[in-house]
C-alpha cells in the first residue's frame, strides 16, 4: 500500500518533469526515496511475515518444505562429483573396526575429533543456549533437538510445546504389548525387554502397511516420519514399564498431556522431583545423535536400508546397543568407580587413586569411561554433565571422586602410552547424576540411553527415506584375498 500511493504521486509529477524544472526533478527524487524506504519497509513487513508463517508450521510441515531444495541439491552434486575420490583404505582399517573410513551419509550430526559433536552444525553448548526450554528451567527440551535434527532449524517455544502435546498423544501402547512387558521374567535383562517390547509395537507401522498397499518411494518418508513419531512417543512408557516391573511395584502414573516428553518420562519413572526432570532433558539431549558410525546409527541405518519399517530397524539398533562396548559402559564406569570406593573409601589421596588406576591397567584392564574412537579432546557430553553436577550436587560424594578421576586418569594414561585419547567421555559421568537422584539400578541405564538415542537414529532414517539411499552392500575380503590384492604371497 505504501508503494502503491507514492509510485502514483510520483508518476503523477514525472508526467510534467522537464529537464528546467529544477523543483520538479528534485521533488520527483525525493518521492523516489520515499518510494525506496517504503519498499524497505514492505520488504521487511513480508520477511517478518513470513519468519511467523513459518513459526506456525507443524514439524512435518517444516520439514516437508525442506525436503525439495535439499533433494535437487544432492542430485547436483551427485552427478557432479560422482567420479571424485574421497580417501583410500588401507589394510589395518579393514581388520581394525574401520576406523576413519569415509563410508556414510549422517545428516543430523557430525563428530569432529577436537570439537566433539555438532547437531547440524550446533555444539552441545550452543545447543543448551538456543533450544527451549521447559518453564524455569535451564536445560534444553529434547522436542527442540529432534525438530533441530530432522529440519535443521531451531524450534520456537510454541513448536516445541505443540510437539511434547502431539508426543503426549501419540503415546498409548497396544494391549498385547502391555500384556507382554508384563509377561517378561525378571532375570531377562531390561535391555531384551526394551528391544523385545519395540519389535512388538512393529504392528503398528504405518511406513509396513503403505509399502505392502504399493505406496509409491517418493512418499516413503511420509510413513517413515509417522511411524517415528509414534516410536518416541511410546518409548517412555515402555522403558517406565520395564523399569517399575523389574525394581518397584509395576505402577506407572498416566502421562500429563501439560508436560514434557522428559518430565514424563521422569514422573513414569517415578522421580517427579524437578532437578531430576531438568537432568533427564539434558540427558535424553546429549545421548540422542553422534553422527552415523557408531554401532547403533549405523545399524538402524543397514537395517533400514532393507526398507525394514522404523520398529525393526529401531530394535536392531537396541541390540548393538546394549553391548559392552557401546551403550553398556557407563554401567561398567560405575561398577569401576564403586570398586575403587569400596577398596579406598571417599576421602582418598590422589597417590592413592594413581595406584588404583595403575593396578586396573597392569591387569590388562582399561580405564572404563576414558577414550574415544574419534574424540581426541574431553567429550563435550561430559562436560555438560560435569556443569550440570557443579550447579545441583556439588557436594555429592560420587560426583567429588569423578572429579578427581577427571584431574588423575588423563596423566596415568599419558604416561602409560597406549590411549589416543585419554580424555572422558560420556559414560565417565552420566551414572553419577543417576546415581544421585536415586536411580541406582545401573543395568537399567543403557534403556534410558536408548530412549535419547531414538531422537538420532529416527531422524536419519527420515531423510534416508527423504534422499532414496539405496540398500547398503559394501564389498568383503577374505585374508587371502586381501593378500593377492596387495601383493603379498
Amino acid at each position: 500500500a505504501y508503494v502503491g500511493v507514492h509510485a502514483w504521486e510520483y508518476s503523477t509529477i514525472a508526467n510534467d518533469l522537464r529537464p528546467k524544472n529544477r523543483p520538479s526533478i528534485r521533488m520527483s527524487f525525493s518521492l523516489f526515496r520515499s518510494i525506496r524506504t517504503c519498499s524497505s519497509l514492505v520488504r521487511f513487513h513480508r520477511v517478518q511475515w513470513l519468519a511467523r508463517a513459518s513459526s506456525s508450521l507443524s514439524l512435518k510441515e517444516t520439514l516437508e518444505r525442506s525436503i525439495p531444495d535439499k533433494q535437487e541439491d544432492v542430485k547436483k552434486f551427485r552427478a557432479a562429483t560422482k567420479d571424485k575420490v574421497i580417501g583410500q583404505i588401507t589394510v589395518e582399517q579393514l581388520y581394525g573396526g574401520m576406523r576413519g573410513m569415509k563410508a556414510m551419509l549422517c545428516e543430523t550430526s557430525v563428530l569432529d575429533p577436537d570439537e566433539g559433536i555438532r547437531f547440524r552444525g550446533h555444539s552441545i553448548p550452543e545447543c543448551q543456549k538456543l533450544l527451549p526450554k521447559a518453564k524455569g528451567g535451564d536445560e534444553p527440551l529434547p522436542e527442540g533437538l529432534f525438530w533441530l535434527l530432522l529440519t535443521g532449524e531451531v524450534p520456537t517455544e510454541e513448536q516445541v510445546s505443540e510437539v511434547s502435546k502431539e508426543w503426549a498423544a501419540r503415546a498409548d501402547l497396544p494391549p498385547h504389548v502391555v500384556g507382554m512387558i508384563n509377561s517378561f521374567p525378571n532375570n531377562l535383562h531390561p535391555m531384551s525387554q526394551f528391544s523385545a517390547a519395540i519389535t512388538g509395537l512393529q504392528t503398528e507401522s504405518q511406513f509396513a502397511k503403505a509399502y505392502s498397499s504399493g505406496i509409491h518411494k517418493s512418499k516413503y518418508w511420509e510413513s517413515t516420519f509417522e511411524d517415528a513419531m509414534n516410536l518416541i512417543a511410546k518409548l517412555p512408557p515402555v522403558a517406565a514399564m520395564i523399569y517399575r516391573n523389574l525394581y518397584h511395584d509395576g505402577v506407572v502414573c498416566p502421562i500429563d498431556p501439560n508436560k514434557d516428553w522428559a518430565a514424563n518420562f521422569a514422573d513414569m519413572l517415578g522421580y517427579g522431583d524437578s532437578h531430576f526432570e531438568e537432568c533427564m532433558r539434558l540427558y535424553l539431549t546429549i545421548h540422542a545423535d553422534h553422527e552415523g558410525g557408531n554401532v547403533s546409527a549405523h545399524t538402524c541405518h543397514l537395517v533400514g536400508s532393507a526398507l525394514s519399517d522404523p520398529y525393526l530397524s529401531f530394535a536392531a539398533a537396541m541390540n548393538g546397543l546394549a553391548g559392552p562396548l557401546h551403550g553398556l559402559a557407563n554401567q561398567e564406569v560405575l561398577v569401576w568407580v564403586t570398586k575403587c570406593r569400596e577398596k579406598l573409601g571417599d576421602d582418598l589421596s590422589d597417590e592413592q587413586l594413581k595406584d588404583f588406576i595403575w593396578a586396573t591397567l597392569k591387569s590388562g584392564q582399561v580405564i572404563p569411561g576414558y577414550g574415544h574412537a574419534v574424540l581426541r579432546k574431553t567429550d563435550p557430553r561430559y562436560s555438560a554433565q560435569r556443569e550440570f553436577a557443579q550447579k545441583h550436587l556439588p557436594d555429592d560424594s560420587l560426583f567429588k571422586l569423578v572429579s578427581q578421576l577427571y584431574k588423575v586418569v588423563p596423566d596415568v594414561l599419558l604416561e602409560h602410552g597406549k590411549a589416543a585419547n585419554p580424555w572422558p567421555n560420556v559414560d565417565a559421568h552420566s551414572g553419577v547424576l543417576l546415581q544421585h537422584y536415586g536411580l541406582t539400578e545401573m543395568t537399567y541405564y543403557t534403556v534410558l540411553f536408548g530412549v535419547s538415542r531414538a531422537l538420532g537414529v529416527m531422524s536419519s532414517l527420515v531423510w534416508d527415506r527423504i534422499l532414496g539411499l539405496p540398500l547398503e552392500r559394501p564389498k568383503s575380503m577374505s585374508t587371502e584375498g586381501l593378500k593377492k590384492l596387495v601383493g603379498v604371497n
